[in-house]
């Protein structure tokens, strides 16, 4: 039996960093009530006398009137209908642990591009296998989008993919906006995966670029992202689906080369003789692709899909292979 989503069904947003951030200031555009879960107290103090959120993108401005903001779990699940997740992949079981309130008639967005550490498994996945939620009842909201580009109301594409298309086409009026077009699509697995995967290959290209690499050879390196990532989903989960579209290869193309881009920041690092730990210490937000790179890893074991930059990154990252040598070894092994 499908899930239908109700048009005036109420929209909360779990987690408070950029991209939480962003998507509560896209969701005020067009709802006179979003909830707002923050689990610190003093967070909540600081938006609701002064608007903005005191960590993360500071210049977005909030019409509190609008919110309902609480930092109990349980509050929000209870009172909103449908849920959107946007913290770290990282967090998101912590952040998950204090929840007793049944998710059974809830739907759940995913806008974390990441895999869940030590699950080596997607959100989506995770909600599935971990709290019984149909996939009928699960959403992903993914796109080439940056938040700090959001807060500046830069005309940005997003993707709402449901199982029921007809519930993304619902989803997607409650984001769409004067700087928000959305698009709509079934694919859940394909555009999670290819999220999580772009944010490897982004610090691949950071640490290509800190070794003093020029354009000719990243735009090589992004090409061969885009294949490598198409080739895991066609031997993973084959499916109808146009990776050069923008969840796919523009989500890549924004992560590579952005300036805004945590992970190619990250990589730069790398490049340049930071040791991954000293690199994770000085970025103030976290770098998805770290996690990601071990995980893919993981879940290739059951498939074997040629992965030669997503195995490159692992290896600098994880076996403390030096970065200079294996992106030079890499070099060899792209077309």
């Amino acid at each position: 039996m499908s899930f239908n989503i109700n048009k005036s069904a109420s929209i909360a947003v779990i987690g408070y960093g950029s991209w939480a951030t962003a998507l509560v200031k896209i969701l005020l555009e067009n709802n006179n009530n979003v909830g707002w879960y923050i689990r610190k107290q003093d967070v909540i103090d600081y938006i609701l006398e002064n608007g903005t959120n005191p960590r993360y993108l500071r210049d977005v401005h909030f019409d509190t009137t609008k919110l309902t903001l609480s930092n109990d779990l349980n509050y929000i699940v209870a009172n909103y209908d449908i849920l959107l997740m946007a913290t770290p992949s990282a967090f998101l079981k912590t952040t998950l642990e204090v929840l007793t309130e049944s998710l059974e008639n809830k739907f759940i967005i995913s806008a974390i591009k990441g895999i869940v550490p030590d699950e080596y498994i997607t959100v989506a996945e995770y909600f599935n296998q971990h709290y019984l939620i149909p996939y009928d009842q699960i959403g992903i909201i993914t796109g080439p989008s940056h938040a700090e580009e959001v807060a500046l109301e830069r005309l940005s594409y997003l993707t709402m993919v449901c199982k029921n298309i007809e519930n993304a086409e619902i989803l997607s009026q409650r984001f769409a906006c004067e700087y928000i077009k959305m698009c709509c699509s079934t694919d859940i697995y394909g555009v999670e995966y290819a999220a999580i995967m772009k944010n490897i290959y982004a610090i691949s290209v950071g640490i290509s670029v800190g070794l003093g690499f020029g354009d000719n050879f990243i735009s090589v390196l992004i090409a061969n992202g885009a294949i490598e990532t198409q080739r895991f989903l066609d031997n993973t989960y084959p499916s109808p689906r146009h990776t050069s579209s923008s969840p796919y290869l523009g989500d890549l193309l924004v992560t590579t080369y952005s300036q805004f881009s945590r992970n190619r920041t990250f990589g730069m690092m790398l490049g340049k003789g930071y040791s991954v730990k000293t690199a994770q210490m000085e970025m103030r937000m976290i770098a998805e692709g770290y996690y990601s790179a071990y995980c893919i890893r993981q879940v290739n074991k059951r498939f074997g899909v040629e992965l030669p930059i997503a195995e490159a990154v692992y290896k600098i990252l994880y076996e403390n292979a030096p970065a200079a040598e294996t992106i030079n070894n890499l070099t060899t092994k792209l077309i």
